[in-house]
């Protein structure tokens, strides 16, 4: 693993996974998106330029973070790219890229042996969309390959 995998989160399957077909693992990835996560999995529009893309509202912060996915099937791998789009009333922001994102939010309040305590009232870290994607791709044998720009 190079430089460059190292800076785009691209990660390798275990020596003798044996690789599944794209239709199994298109159909594992489109069934991550269910109940209990707070992101969906959906099929592309035309414009979108990718097979799937997962998709993550956080309407607290006015924040949304989309995961472009490309299937190689010749090679084997999956091409991932990052986005994030903030909106607030002052602005508009985008990135792309692989970047983590955590952000908590704490309140005080009073104990029930009276003394105050901080207690966490928001949570966000955008791993929790990232990694189960990345690690059914590697499970199926194929490769996460994260991108910084567009094919």
């Amino acid at each position: 693993m190079g430089l460059y995998d190292k800076i785009t989160g691209t990660k390798y399957p275990c020596r003798g996974v044996a690789p599944l077909p794209a239709r199994p693992l298109r159909e594992a990835l489109l069934a991550l998106g269910g109940s209990g996560v707070p992101f969906r999995v959906r099929e592309t529009f035309a414009k979108e330029r990718a097979d799937l893309v997962a998709e993550w509202r956080i309407q607290q912060l006015g924040l949304t973070l989309r995961t472009r996915m490309r299937f190689v099937t010749d090679e084997r791998e999956v091409l991932a790219l990052d986005e994030r789009w903030r909106a607030t009333p002052a602005s508009r922001q985008y990135g792309r890229g692989p970047a983590p994102m955590i952000q908590k939010e704490w309140t005080f309040e009073r104990g029930p042996d009276g003394r105050r305590r901080r207690v966490e009232s928001f949570g966000f870290d955008s791993r929790e969309m990232k990694n189960p994607l990345r690690n059914t791709v590697l499970d199926a044998g194929w490769t996460w390959r994260g991108r910084l720009y567009r094919w």
